[in-house]
């Protein structure tokens, strides 16, 4: 019952079985579009579902770790990268 009017993370838009995320690397400041689907990517982790992504960025070749707890509805509660940052969906690109 708890969680079930939990606002999204600012960080992800949902995008039907998809979360998109955004991740700039710190080595070099290159941006990583990320898509985790709800269906294949998940793995169920105590109440809710865990998602670790090693990302490369396609230009510089940057490398950064995404890793994602979130409840059963895929309202993110936790997320961290190695070795580069989150952007808010407010600074995405167009």
């Amino acid at each position: 019952m708890f969680g079930l009017f939990r606002r999204q993370d600012p960080r992800f838009r949902e995008d039907g079985n998809f979360l998109l995320c955004q991740v700039r690397t710190d080595r070099t400041g290159e941006v990583i579009k990320v898509r985790l689907s709800k269906t294949s990517e998940m793995s169920l982790q105590g109440s809710g579902y865990f998602v670790r992504k090693a990302l490369v960025g396609p230009k510089t070749l940057d490398q950064a770790l995404l890793e994602v707890s979130m409840t059963r509805a895929h309202k993110v509660t936790n997320a961290t990268v190695d070795g580069g940052t989150l952007l808010y969906v407010r600074e995405w690109e167009a």
